[in-house]
């Protein structure tokens, strides 16, 4: 389905992906590729076993947010079969373009396992923009808390946010009365699954803890990355620029995960008084801990695509006389 009509969506998925290696081309300019390799070479076994710890943290209240979700919107999902789908779409995300694949993967894989591909979808789409609410929220309050590049607009990011959460709680109040038209359908159907699979008594609860977990969990792992790349500010200057990065990582523009990331740590970084050089770093050590922090998600893949024991027909007994 194209965005625009009259071009394909092959041609957006193409965008996207050079769109990343333009951000990556054009850090590789301003840097060069000294802290891309410092980053990497700096990388050690307490960083590891420490991204392999908080990957798992989140990666199960990742799973846990999402089969409460599925829950709500009557899709059955056990939480260990929610699991191995969640790490194997961590690490379909961080190898292939756009950052969103894996997701899509999970998706249509739940969808079809459950007898039910609408809703197997829009679980997916409704738990990662719940996730993706939070992280703006707990970011908007970090931010005005501590001194970072941002904090002169945050006014203006909370107006946008207060503006939308009044627009969304509008539409949802007029959905009853706006007809019978397929947007209005559409609208009356995303109201309800937000009802039932994100406010629901049940489920609100649960989907706020888990993703304030995720949150803390990303955010430790980038600390942990910036400390590995020798960033020695303290935790209060550190932690708004890492959360400008985790920001930066919704951006489907990416190649393996590199992309507006890198960019947005060099700039914050650099405004904030530190390097680019060493943001570029922070953010590279980052992505190198996520991939080997998804890696359980790569033997599900394998143990996925492994053919099962070939089962032979017995042989008949021979009769004897």
């Amino acid at each position: 389905m194209s965005v625009v009509p009259g071009l394909p969506a092959s041609f957006w998925r193409w965008a996207r992906t050079l769109a990343g290696v333009a951000v990556l081309a054009l850090l590789l300019r301003q840097v060069g590729g000294g802290p891309f390799v410092a980053g990497l070479r700096l990388i050690d076994g307490p960083a590891l076993a420490a991204a392999l710890g908080a990957g798992l943290l989140t990666t199960v209240c990742a799973a846990w947010r999402w089969r409460l979700v599925a829950g709500g919107l009557g899709v059955r999902l056990p939480l260990g079969a929610a699991v191995a789908h969640y790490y194997r779409a961590v690490f379909l995300n961080a190898t292939l373009p756009g950052g969103v694949l894996g997701d899509v993967d999970r998706a249509v894989r739940h969808g079809r396992d459950a007898g039910d591909l609408g809703r197997g979808v829009r679980a997916v789409v409704w738990e990662r923009a719940a996730g993706q609410l939070v992280q703006g929220v707990i970011a908007v309050v970090v931010l005005a808390a501590f001194p970072s590049p941002v904090r002169p607009y945050l006014p203006v990011a909370v107006a946008l946010l207060a503006a939308g959460t009044l627009g969304a709680v509008l539409l949802a109040w007029a959905a009853p009365r706006l007809g019978a038209s397929a947007w209005a359908r559409a609208l009356r159907a995303a109201v309800a699954d937000v009802r039932a699979g994100l406010l629901a008594r049940r489920t609100w609860c649960g989907v706020l803890l888990a993703s304030a977990a995720v949150v803390a969990g990303h955010l430790a792992t980038f600390l942990v990355a910036a400390r590995t790349a020798g960033a020695a500010a303290p935790l209060s200057r550190l932690v708004p620029l890492t959360l400008l990065a985790l920001l930066a990582m919704g951006i489907p523009l990416n190649v393996a995960g590199f992309g507006p990331r890198e960019g947005v740590a060099a700039w914050a970084f650099g405004a904030a008084g530190l390097t680019a050089a060493q943001g570029v770093a922070t953010a590279t050590v980052y992505g190198a801990l996520v991939l080997v922090s998804s890696l359980p998600g790569a033997v599900v893949l394998l143990a996925r695509r492994r053919p099962g024991p070939v089962t032979r027909p017995a042989r008949p007994e021979r009769l004897t006389a």
